[in-house]
């Protein structure tokens, strides 16, 4: 007859040998749950305690706000991108569009135009939207005040990387206009918060899906709200989602 001892060892063998046979379930996580790695200046990141969030693409993008410059101090120091800031190249810092993104820079006091490359992130100043080079901003009458009004809207990315400031920059060929917009509503570290939240706009009919994206060593999950295939439409949206209680609603082409 068997004793305990020997019914207790067998029974661990067996367990040992299903662990090893079976392992854990595989769970195939949905094509918008995939991650999606991408450069570094477009991870998250943290300055003086608040998270901003770069968007993966400047398309549609229109912004009003405070524009101030930076010079002589900053120069020849590394920007977000690893080039070499130049105060005579016309070039400018934003919080979170993407690198080499081209903008229409528009003076609201006295009307002056001109147009610049992002390869910096700033400016981190309350109610400032775009940090100029020094020669950006005295296109703009910018440099005597050194703060004022300005529209900027996205003209374009760069199709790569001047090889100077100065070199002409190609443009990528983009439709403005038209494609698939989505409304972010929330980013989340945990993933259950995401679901709790689209399943809000779930239930009022709306399509919501979560994007799992890369965050400086850790995951984050968007919420986006489908909006439609038109960009007027989807600025509609956001502005009538901030409204209704998500004031860091933007919009996201995809």
């Amino acid at each position: 007859m068997n004793t305990p001892a020997r019914w207790l060892g067998r029974l661990c063998i067996l367990l040992l040998l299903c662990t090893a046979s079976c392992g854990p379930p595989h769970i195939t996580p949905g094509r918008h749950e995939v991650k999606r790695p991408g450069p570094a200046t477009q991870r998250p990141y943290v300055i003086n305690g608040k998270r901003y969030y770069p968007i993966p693409s400047a398309q549609g993008f229109e912004e009003d706000g405070i524009a101030s410059w930076y010079g002589r101090k900053f120069h020849g120091r590394k920007t977000s991108n690893g080039e070499r800031y130049d105060m005579y190249g016309m070039t400018a810092a934003h919080k979170t569009l993407p690198m080499g993104t081209m903008l229409l820079v528009k003076n609201r006091e006295n009307g002056k135009s001109t147009v610049v490359r992002v390869n910096d992130r700033g400016p981190f100043v309350k109610g400032r939207i775009i940090d100029l080079s020094y020669t950006a901003a005295d296109k703009i009458g910018l440099i005597g005040p050194g703060t004022a009004k300005v529209k900027i809207a996205a003209l374009g990315e760069a199709v790569q990387e001047p090889a100077s400031p100065s070199t002409p920059v190609q443009l990528k060929k983009q439709d403005f206009d038209t494609g698939k917009f989505y409304i972010q509503v929330g980013a989340f570290e945990r993933k259950d918060r995401a679901r709790k939240l689209a399943q809000r706009f779930a239930d009022l009919g709306r399509d919501v899906i979560i994007q799992q994206f890369p965050a400086a060593g850790i995951s984050l999950y968007r919420v986006m709200v489908f909006s439609g295939t038109s960009l007027d439409r989807a600025k509609r949206d956001e502005k009538h989602l901030e409204k209704s209680g998500f004031p860091y609603a933007l919009i996201i082409a995809r």
